[in-house]
């Protein structure tokens, strides 16, 4: 297996060093990467107002998702004490990994000045150095002679690759952006939104006065990646269905972006979510986890973001449904079931019908769960069964 390791303080992490990860991978046909934050860089001082490890570690994690499912974030440098060096990390990875290829992946400046790091000749036994530059042409001339040096001092296998796309921005200079209120182009999705959450590096958003753009950020942060595709096929369908129907498609988006909030959630933290807001279960919603994130996403939209009472409450049964439901309520309940990426049945019925008759629709996507949990034995919620014997009492009148 090829194996590559990227590390850097990645304070914070910026498209520049992914699109460096995401080329170099290509390149060497990597079957795994490791993004690794530094603890305590050996070479620099960190900032003093960089954020704590556990938030560059989450920014990390995110890129990481963002780069793929063969990308992963290690934290073995955040846990280890004293400063990071390079040779420590390779140690621990190369006896945990014997037999595989190591790729030690990194910038222009660190590639010059290898033959300063702590003991270069162990780490290059340990692993292929990987330079990306920033032409072909200047990647050439600056790098040559120092792959020559090192084969020779060291016995170094140097790659070298010029990077086709540059984000032409350090993390210093995007600190800067941030503080002013730019740098937006420079980041990732998913941790531009973690950073307006958390208000790092100066950034001073408020959670309940966001942005639609900037809520769609801090939303999708708040996701596994694999949920990403469906929180925005939800969100574009909402948005039609509001328009179809007369509803509010600003509201209809907020509400289909935050519906999944508290999705990735264990137990025991909707559980805190709960007793946080003194939330009381129904007696039928004891012990049904799957349903918590609706009822604990409707709180977090609430509470944290200042979401008005109708979008609180389409959150709040988009996944049950109940009787009597506003048109809002249906929409996200509806756009949440027959999204495009949605594939788990045949949905063409209810999609045609969801432009011709709301209701015929809702009614049509209450039956289908309630039919789906009944085949499998699992018990079915009574704010369902409600919701379509309420339908049901509206077509027979």
């Amino acid at each position: 297996m090829k194996i590559g390791i990227y590390g850097g303080t990645f304070n914070p992490i910026h498209l520049g060093h992914m699109e460096a990860a995401k080329f170099a991978a290509a390149y060497l046909k990597l079957d795994k990467l490791y993004l690794i934050p530094t603890g305590i860089p050996p070479h620099k001082q960190l900032d003093g107002a960089a954020p704590p490890p556990a938030l560059r570690l989450e920014m990390v994690r995110l890129a990481a998702d963002a780069l793929g499912p063969d990308a992963e974030a290690l934290d073995m440098e955040l846990r280890r004490e004293g400063r990071s060096y390079t040779l420590d990390t390779l140690r621990q990875i190369r006896a945990e990994h014997p037999g595989d290829q190591l790729f030690l992946l990194m910038g222009t400046d660190m590639f010059l000045t290898f033959h300063r790091w702590r003991d270069p000749g162990e780490i290059a036994e340990l692993c292929t150095l990987c330079a990306f530059g920033r032409s072909e042409k200047d990647a050439e001339t600056l790098f040559a002679v120092q792959r020559e040096y090192l084969r020779e001092a060291y016995g170094a296998s140097c790659v070298t690759v010029a990077l086709p796309r540059i984000v032409d921005i350090s993390s210093t200079q995007l600190r800067g952006e941030l503080a002013r209120g730019g740098g937006r182009e420079y980041l990732d999705d998913a941790v531009y939104g973690f950073i307006l959450r958390e208000g790092l590096y100066g950034v001073g958003a408020d959670m309940k006065h966001l942005r639609l753009d900037q809520l769609r950020c801090v939303a999708l942060s708040m996701l596994r990646r694999s949920r990403v595709a469906h929180v925005l096929g939800t969100e574009e369908t909402a948005a039609e269905l509001a328009l179809r129907w007369g509803a509010d498609q600003e509201a209809a988006r907020r509400a289909a972006l935050l519906h999944d909030c508290t999705k990735k959630l264990s137990g025991e933290q909707h559980e805190a979510i709960l007793r946080q807001y003194d939330i009381r279960l129904d007696p039928t919603e004891e012990g049904e986890v799957k349903l918590y994130h609706a009822i604990t996403g409707a709180a977090v939209a609430r509470h944290m973001f200042g979401v008005s009472p109708e979008i609180e409450s389409a959150i709040r049964w988009h996944t049950t449904g109940k009787a009597d439901m506003t048109t809002l309520e249906k929409i996200i309940y509806l756009a949440d079931y027959i999204e495009p990426n949605r594939d788990f049945c045949d949905l063409r019925q209810m999609r045609e019908l969801a432009a011709r008759d709301l209701d015929a629709a809702l009614l049509l996507g209450l039956e289908m769960s309630i039919e789906s949990l009944e085949k499998r034995g699992v018990a079915v919620n009574s704010y369902s069964v409600q919701a379509r014997d309420y339908l049901k009492g509206k077509q027979s009148t």
